[in-house]
């Protein structure tokens, strides 16, 4: 009996893709303990949009957030999202930026990290990749997962061989927009499974209806692992309901060793949660809906929240049509970049540029740095006219962009001094200086007051 096993996912990519990651820590502190009981492959909870979100939005430690969650669930792989040289920011940091990150991820509570480059470019995830080996981490070898004239078979088989090479154990199949069909998620895991000989994790949304097909012909292929979210922050934007697939798959003869009961009881405790968001219009209907569009566009559910979400904010919702049909274009520019962080935000900002201030009469800052070559080797070929524009006379970059970067975690941290009080403050201020600094100095204040609070209490 073939078994399938489970990654649940509402802890990060499913309130990522509905919600903008807006889940704070205690609304599912109750529920861990039960959800340690519930028999996952892996429980993802961490890494992704997660810290910066932390930090910017929930006003918490990620750090302590990752330790209260391995304090709760003694039991579980505890798993993360990791964009490479990217680390969870937006720019290309240096190797031993990257090594101290996983050191510390790994130490504070991580299992197993999954490991992607945005490009695919596997000069690019190779330092994390030796470094999860090195720390006694399951390395999970990501493929960015898209469809384009420049992505094909071959293509996608071998950045796997290269992940495998570099100590990679597992390969999973990244589709982060819900574009990946039944027939190729059948083809490219027979392929993965017969040349690469590795375990295979499928990954996608249900934004375009394939979700359920999709994971089920890929299953029939050998697929061991997929990634779903407990049902009520399951379909639209995010992963298909693990309940259901559970369900699906017992009926089909497969080995699913999930406890019904339990994931009931997490549903359970998901919903009122889920409801608030709604009532609070932090998720928008549209999000839970299906778009087949996105099979044109292309746009994974995070970036299609996001969207939504600035957009909203700039009073400008009605003009979400235009920016979803200028992606592909910007995407098309830019030598058909996979629609995942942080490309997913370089190309949703600029098409929302184009649309709003005419194409490309302001060019992002970071759109800038990918045509320099700053993220890596662009798929396809790029628009040498957009380059000009951009860049003028300027070099491109074609090596590792990481080779040209210096040393950067001591000095940061003789920098900072007692603004920080540990490495991992170090690295958060490393991620997202001007956020972090301002989540120290509120931090500050808060135990302040509490100090100042308690003191008062004594007197009375």
């Amino acid at each position: 009996m073939k078994k399938v096993a489970f990654t649940e996912t509402v802890l990060r990519d499913a309130n990522q893709s509905l919600i903008a990651t807006r889940l704070s820590f205690d609304k599912f502190e109750k529920i861990l303990p039960t959800m340690d009981k519930a028999g996952y492959y892996s429980v993802e909870c961490w890494g992704g949009a997660t810290f910066d979100a932390c930090l910017r939005f929930l006003k918490e430690d990620p750090w302590e957030r990752l330790r209260k969650i391995r304090a709760a669930m003694p039991n579980s792989k505890l798993q993360m999202l990791f964009r490479g040289q990217n680390m969870l920011g937006y720019k290309h940091y240096p190797d031993d930026v990257v090594r101290k990150f996983i050191q510390k991820s790994v130490e504070n509570g991580i299992d197993i990290i999954r490991i992607f480059d945005a490009l695919n470019d596997t000069r690019n995830v190779k330092v994390a990749i030796e470094e999860t080996v090195k720390r006694g981490a399951v390395a999970s070898g990501a493929i960015s997962y898209t469809t384009s004239p420049v992505h094909t078979l071959k293509n996608f088989v071998g950045v796997a061989e290269e992940m495998k090479k570099m100590g990679a154990t597992t390969i999973c199949v990244k589709d982060m927009a819900g574009v990946m069909g039944p027939q190729e998620a059948y083809d490219i895991t027979k392929a993965l499974k017969e040349e690469v000989g590795l375990p295979v994790i499928l990954h996608t949304h249900c934004t375009t209806g394939l979700a359920y097909a999709t994971y089920l012909k890929g299953i029939e292929a050998g697929a061991d692992v997929i990634d779903t979210a407990s049902s009520c922050f399951s379909g639209g934007t995010s992963q298909p309901a693990t309940e259901t697939f559970a369900y699906l798959l017992q009926q089909l003869g497969y080995q699913a060793d999930v406890d019904m009961a339990v994931l009931k009881e997490v549903n359970d405790h998901f919903k009122p949660i889920r409801n608030q968001y709604i009532a609070d219009g932090v998720l928008m209907p549209r999000s839970l809906t299906t778009d087949t569009d996105a099979l044109t566009y292309k746009v994974p559910g995070g970036m299609l929240s996001n969207l939504f979400s600035q957009l909203k904010q700039l009073n400008a919702l009605d003009r979400l049509e235009e920016v979803l049909a200028e992606v592909p274009n910007v995407r098309k520019d830019l030598g058909y970049p996979p629609l995942v962080t942080p490309m997913s935000q370089m190309v949703g900002v600029q098409a929302t540029q184009n649309v709003l201030q005419g194409r490309y009469n302001n060019i992002g800052k970071e759109v800038k740095s990918y045509l320099r070559g700053e993220y890596g080797k662009a798929p396809g070929e790029v628009n040498q006219e957009l380059v000009k524009k951009a860049l003028g006379d300027a070099e491109i970059i074609t090596c590792r962009f990481a080779d040209t970067l210096k040393d950067e975690f001591e000095e940061t941290k003789a920098k900072l001094g007692d603004k920080v009080r540990c490495d991992e403050d170090v690295l958060s201020y490393i991620a997202f200086p001007q956020v972090a600094e301002t989540f120290f100095a509120e931090r500050k204040e808060r135990e302040e007051r509490k100090v100042s609070y308690s003191i008062e209490k004594i007197e009375d």
